[in-house]
């Protein structure tokens, strides 16, 4: 009988790998029991306690610290790691890049991602890296070449869905990837593009497993569909350079740096560039574009305040209309309906931080080498920030000055604030226009959506679409 991939991998894994793990775990428990570690539990040799954080969630967190406090130590995702919890600390952390916080994200992230994703990078790297994506994202960039790609992305593919029941998450995930490659390299359908989105998907759930490389896990897939993405990307940077054309989106901006350029970049540059363009925003997008469409539908003032604003924007325009960067910017409200959806999901928990020094923090020595998970999923349900914080309410937004809170951390802070902050708000706020001065939408069937570790519709998010009256 011939014994699977998958079964010899685990073979190799439990026979060999497994107690030169667990030797090494014996021995890093040892050395660390010297140091003023924060209170908390390690869990298993080798997986620690990510089963269990997986499976609790933010039960997790709040569980232990009712027990430990807003510092403790645990063991997730292949890391020794301190979880913090305190806001003002948080910020300190997410500030001090240079005082021995460098981002600490998993391996499995950074290994399928590639080295030269601004996750991976630090110092001077890193801040040319972040200026040449900050160059493609600028607001001139957005107003001149961005905003005119969405706009049109947007009208065609949301175009023709009245009387459907349409999976808002399969759709929003398409539509999130679509977008982006049509932004970065010009790609719109066909079969270059299903690829391009196989791949994209798989690589997206390889980032979040555990980075051992044995047949059928998650983590090979992502590294598989990693080589076969590079393997398109230089293809397509290939026949650009050959060709004469020019078809003036980021892909153009990014092979067409000249001796005067700051950063001359290499095609393995190029490539995790726009790895982590789309990366980076397909997930933030996609997800909260689909949970604004739920929260809308579960809160019928906020969905009538939201469709009156963008119905004076489209008033008086031909029916061909294109939004343009003004109208952008009169969207006062359809932006703050896209804050208190991204505080409400919490798509991004936190941060991790990788220590390059031993560092104290509130009496404690956490080690170097150790990662510093900043929890910040907590501060968007703080009710000292957020007044009722446990309730959709895009008017908060309105009536404070919330963006300038120190704890205001939904796009991250510091030197790693979300280059894409703006153009991923343009375009869900595009996104929301059209859906909302088309269609009305009502819930289909019993929906389950789970919070963690992603947010998600397990089973879909099936909405009945029906054409708006007053559209012509």
């Amino acid at each position: 009988m011939e014994i699977s991939d998958m079964g010899q991998g685990l073979i190799f894994v439990l026979g060999v790998m497994l107690p030169i793990l667990i030797v090494r775990w014996i021995n890093d428990v040892v050395r660390y029991k010297k140091k003023r570690l924060p209170p908390g539990t390690m869990g298993w040799p080798v997986i620690g306690q990510t089963f269990n954080f997986m499976k609790e969630g933010p039960d997790f967190m709040k569980n232990r610290r009712k027990l430990y406090g807003d510092l403790f130590k645990t063991h997730i995702l292949g890391c020794p790691t301190v979880v913090c919890m305190d806001p003002d600390i948080n910020k300190q952390i997410l500030n001090s890049e240079s005082k021995g916080f460098i981002p600490g994200y998993p391996q499995a992230m950074l290994d399928i991602l590639g080295e030269w994703n601004t996750a991976a990078v630090h110092g001077a790297p890193h801040k040319a890296m972040r200026g040449v994506l900050l160059s493609l994202v600028s607001p001139p960039m957005i107003r001149d070449h961005l905003l005119p790609k969405i706009d049109a992305f947007m009208k065609s593919f949301l175009a023709g869905m009245g009387g459907e029941v349409v999976d808002i998450q399969a759709k929003t995930k398409e539509m999130a990837l679509l977008s982006s490659l049509k932004q970065i390299a010009s790609i719109e359908g066909g079969p270059l593009a299903q690829s391009l989105k196989t791949e994209l998907y798989q690589l997206a759930l390889g980032t979040l497993s555990l980075p051992i490389n044995f047949p059928g896990s998650n983590y090979r897939r992502g590294l598989q569909a990693r080589r076969r993405l590079v393997g398109m990307l230089r293809e397509m940077i290939e026949e650009r350079r050959a060709s004469q054309i020019s078809y003036n989106d980021m892909l153009d901006n990014l092979l067409n740096s000249d001796e005067s350029t700051k950063l001359k970049l290499t095609d393995d540059q190029i490539i995790d560039l726009i790895i982590t363009l789309i990366y980076s925003g397909y997930e933030t997008m996609s997800t909260t574009s689909m949970m604004a469409i739920k929260y809308l539908h579960d809160h019928p003032r906020a969905l009538l305040e939201l469709r009156r604003e963008n119905l004076e924007i489209r008033k008086g325009k031909p029916a061909d209309y294109t939004i343009n960067y003004n109208d952008y910017k009169s969207m006062i409200f359809t932006r703050a309906v896209v804050y208190e959806t991204l505080r409400m999901a919490t798509v991004v928990n936190g941060l991790l931080r990788k220590l390059t020094q031993d560092v104290e923090l509130k009496g404690f020595v956490i080690p170097k080498g150790w990662r510093i998970y900043v929890y910040t999923r907590e501060i968007n349900y703080n009710p000292e920030t957020y007044s009722r914080s446990l309730q959709f309410n895009p008017w908060r937004w309105l009536e404070n000055n919330l963006e300038s809170h120190q704890h205001f951390m939904l796009f991250g802070s510091g030197t790693r604030l979300c280059p894409g902050k703006e153009v991923g708000t343009v375009e869900i706020c595009t996104f929301l226009h059209y859906m909302v001065t088309r269609y009305w939408w009502k819930e289909v069937g019993k929906n389950n959506i789970m919070k963690f570790p992603r947010v998600q519709a397990p089973n879909g998010l099936h909405f009945k679409l029906t054409e708006y009256e007053q559209f012509e």
